[in-house]
């Protein structure tokens, strides 16, 4: 398994399912103000069955906006989502990735943790607010939400992966790889440090790590390939 080195993820991770880059520098802020100034520490989270009509309406017209690459008006439909619905979580999660996407991360960072409340503590929803907080330049929190996810669910991927990739950029290499070898193969563990040791300009170790990836599995075409560009 491959997963993104940290420039990747400033346009964001495939464990958040971004869409493409980012590509708009409108403000949000007068977004949510049309929203009638909707923000998730407003939000009285009831018990509901599946949203009404209207929440999905608003839903689906924030998906399409946000496709289109119009953040704004996206991030104005899912608050109307949740404003009818307010335990709605795909909206929550939406909003969580726009504004990681728009780099507001202390709004981003809310919606994540409203996603969780409204999720009963999913494991990759800890992984997606862990990432965040570490994108804010806060690691502590990030390792405390990691370290939560996993506590929720031991195997789950994304807490594993983004955690130990993390630990590597902050060169914790041997508690990076017991965290990416629960999940991955031996050779996957080395690609990632590898990945990692790149992107900080570290040619040598990350030829060293691709080429050890590569003797464990010949099959692993893209650390063949990276190696010999780095050539």
């Amino acid at each position: 398994m491959r997963v993104t080195s940290l420039k990747s993820l400033r346009s964001l991770t495939a464990v958040l399912l971004l869409i493409g880059g980012c590509h708009s520098s409108k403000d949000t802020t007068s977004a949510a103000e049309r929203a009638n100034k909707i923000t998730a520490a407003d939000v009285k989270f009831e018990t509901s069955e599946d949203p009404p009509v209207k929440a999905k309406t608003h839903f689906a017209a924030g998906q399409l906006a946000e496709t289109q690459g119009d953040y704004p008006v996206a991030i104005e439909q899912y608050w109307a989502a949740l404003k009818l619905q307010p335990r709605y979580r795909e909206p929550l999660y939406r909003l969580g990735v726009v504004y990681c996407h728009l780099e507001h991360y202390p709004d981003a960072i809310v919606a994540w943790k409203e996603y969780l409340k409204a999720s009963d503590g999913d494991s990759t929803g800890y992984s997606n607010l862990a990432f965040c907080y570490e994108l804010a330049g806060k690691h502590p929190d990030a390792e405390e939400a990691y370290r939560k996810g996993i506590d929720k669910d031991p195997a789950n991927n994304p807490c594993r992966v983004n955690y130990g990739l993390m630990l590597a950029r902050d060169n914790r290499i041997a508690e990076a790889t017991l965290q990416l070898q629960t999940v991955l193969t031996p050779a996957q563990v080395h690609y990632n440090l590898a990945s990692v040791y790149e992107h900080q300009g570290n040619k040598e170790r990350a030829r060293s790590e691709y080429r050890k990836a590569i003797n464990l599995d010949p099959s692993l075409a893209d650390a063949e390939v990276r190696l010999s560009v780095m050539k």
